[in-house]
């Protein structure tokens, strides 16, 4: 079967190519796979809404945090900011950040579920200046649709997180509510909440810190490294110093008392010869 019949289905557009449904992908050779995925880019930037900063900003949160935790704990895993995914069979779509464990972290121009032999873990969604309807309503039963088993939304003017968890045997999300201001995500093992109205993450009680803020703690610590070592310095040098002065006060106590012994013994002489001198006037 031609490549091209395979990734176009008839009522999608022909410039708007989608993955071959599993059959299809199982009868290909290797070089037509290759070719499908060399097909399958990314979406048009014509095609995407205006995000702004806010947006941006938040993606870069996420991304930041996770890929941190993620080395720090040897988590194998892949996070997407802007690839476009190719599930199969099925109309493409571009989530703002999706995670896939078990899986190189490697760079990707897509994500074709049938080429890395698995879907997405973990989805996340910001809402700015886009469709908060497509958002929290097309794209939960979607989402849901592909077994995708958790996905959260960030509005950002709202100031508001929302999530949704597929539970074993369902095909439909269950709807998550926070606990004291936080989000559960049992994918990430992780907790999602607004610090001064912004998407942070959390393990436990502690935040996830961002790698900018690890490079100004490391180095405020380097500085008060830096501190305490001229401190230590200082105090060293004044310590010599003080050592120094007080050699000097006992060598010149040394010194006045040796001048005093010479003094006294000259004393104790003139005395002595005064008295034979004495002696010799009353002899004559």
């Amino acid at each position: 079967m031609p490549v091209s019949s395979i990734l176009v289905s008839p009522d999608v557009a022909p410039d708007e190519p989608r993955a071959p449904s599993k059959a299809a992908w199982q009868a290909m050779t290797e070089a037509e796979r290759n070719a499908v995925v060399a097909r399958l880019g990314p979406m048009p930037r014509e095609n995407q809404p205006p995000v702004g900063d806010p947006h941006i900003n938040a993606e870069r949160v996420a991304e930041d945090s996770l890929q941190g935790w993620f080395r720090k704990r040897q988590t194998k895993a892949y996070i997407g900011r802007g690839i476009t995914v190719y599930y199969a069979d099925e109309s493409r779509f571009e989530p703002d950040l999706f995670v896939v464990f078990d899986v190189e972290e490697g760079e990707r121009i897509s994500w074709v579920v049938e080429r890395e032999g698995r879907g997405l873990d973990f989805v996340l969604e910001i809402l700015f200046a886009g469709d908060r309807k497509k958002d929290t309503v097309a794209n939960v039963a979607r989402y849901a649709r592909l077994g995708v088993p958790e996905y959260f939304v960030y509005d950002i003017k709202l100031g508001d997180i929302k999530g949704w968890r597929l539970e074993a045997g369902r095909t439909e999300y269950t709807p998550l509510v926070g606990q004291q201001g936080r989000w559960r995500s049992e994918a990430l093992g992780l907790e999602l909440g607004l610090l001064d109205g912004k998407l942070r993450f959390y393990a436990g009680s502690a935040i996830l810190q961002l790698t900018q803020e690890i490079n100004e703690a490391l180095g405020r610590a380097l500085d008060e490294a830096v501190l305490r070592a001229q401190l230590a310095q200082e105090e060293i040098a004044g310590s010599a110093q003080l050592l120094a002065e007080e050699a000097r006060l006992r060598a010149e106590e040394a010194r006045l008392r040796a001048e005093e012994a010479r003094l006294r013994a000259e004393a104790e002489a003139e005395v002595a010869r005064l008295r034979a001198e004495l002696a010799r006037l009353k002899g004559e």
